[in-house]
């Protein structure tokens, strides 16, 4: 009998935990750290990677890479689709730039009320969704990779340049969040006879808890996305991280989910065909089957 494909994440996450490096990150919080994983999911039978073992919120998931796609910057969009998953990082600038101890919920309240306000608060800077629909480049040119790719597949679908990516070294200070999974390549096989689109995913930084459930099913969405509109099947998604860590305040959480056993992953099905990469909305996701185990919250690490 086949293993489950998400044993390869539980896996992923005992290696980590009882053999990882135990060390201080970037946010005080310590982590678990190991170096070099990947895992593979077959998307050809339309099973959707989310995660059974705990309940993942795929919509989010699936809001943020529309997001991602439209190269906005500002969290005001998330926020009147019900995504809080950025507010963190502004919310931490807006405090420690006026002194004022605003809650969340306040400053959220305020980035959806108030355009101005959300216009010089609200800005995570030329985070990913810049760099993937309008890199500058040092001439002022604006390349737009995303478009490029449709067309590169469209038109030579053997090219070894099938590549998008984020990690723009100019302007990774201005950024809220330096991207972590920052280059997406994608590959076309069985050209000549039965197509399939496949994507790799290189993700430099990995909090295997809270983030990776997250970043699976919104690639594999993106492959379904990207497929649709260059008339191929969706075919296999590959992962691969680099320093891969689970924060020292999720282990109880981690040990929780490990003991689960994973159920079968819910199908994915497309309602609509979108005019172009652009036209994505929520309600074209159709997921059904979906039964996980209970969620299992944790606290972000900024």
């Amino acid at each position: 009998m086949a293993r489950h494909p998400e044993t390869q994440y539980l896996d992923l996450l005992e290696r980590v935990l009882h053999t990882g490096d135990k060390r201080i990150d970037r946010t005080g919080v310590g982590t678990f750290s190991s170096l070099g994983a990947m895992m593979r999911f077959d998307l050809s039978d339309g099973d959707f990677p989310v995660f059974t073992t705990k309940r993942v919120y795929w919509k989010l998931a699936v809001k943020e890479m529309i997001w991602f796609l439209t190269g906005d910057t500002n969290i005001r969009p998330l926020l009147a689709e019900g995504v809080r998953i950025w507010s963190d990082w502004p919310l931490a600038t807006y405090r420690r730039q006026t002194g004022e101890q605003i809650s969340q919920q306040a400053f959220e309240s305020r980035i959806l009320n108030d355009e101005s306000f959300a216009r010089k608060w609200g800005d995570l800077g030329p985070v990913y969704g810049k760099q993937w629909r309008a890199w500058v480049a040092a001439d002022g040119r604006t390349y737009d990779q995303v478009a490029t790719l449709i067309n590169d597949l469209r038109t030579n679908p053997s090219s070894r340049r099938l590549i998008f990516h984020a990690w723009n070294v100019g302007e990774l200070s201005s950024m809220a969040l330096a991207p972590c999974h920052m280059v997406y390549q994608f590959h076309v096989s069985g050209i000549g006879s039965q197509p399939r689109l496949n994507l790799m995913v290189f993700q430099r930084s990995c909090d295997l808890f809270l983030g990776l459930p997250f970043n699976i099913c919104q690639q594999a969405a993106l492959v379904h996305m990207i497929a649709q509109q260059v008339g191929m099947p969706a075919g296999e998604l590959v992962w691969s991280g680099g320093d891969v860590h689970i924060y020292s305040n999720h282990v109880e959480q981690v040990t929780e989910q490990m003991a689960r056993e994973p159920r079968p992953f819910p199908k994915l099905t497309l309602l609509r065909r979108a005019a172009d990469i652009n036209d994505f909305k929520i309600g074209d996701f159709q997921v059904s089957g979906y039964d996980p185990h209970a969620p299992i919250a944790g606290d972000v690490a900024v």
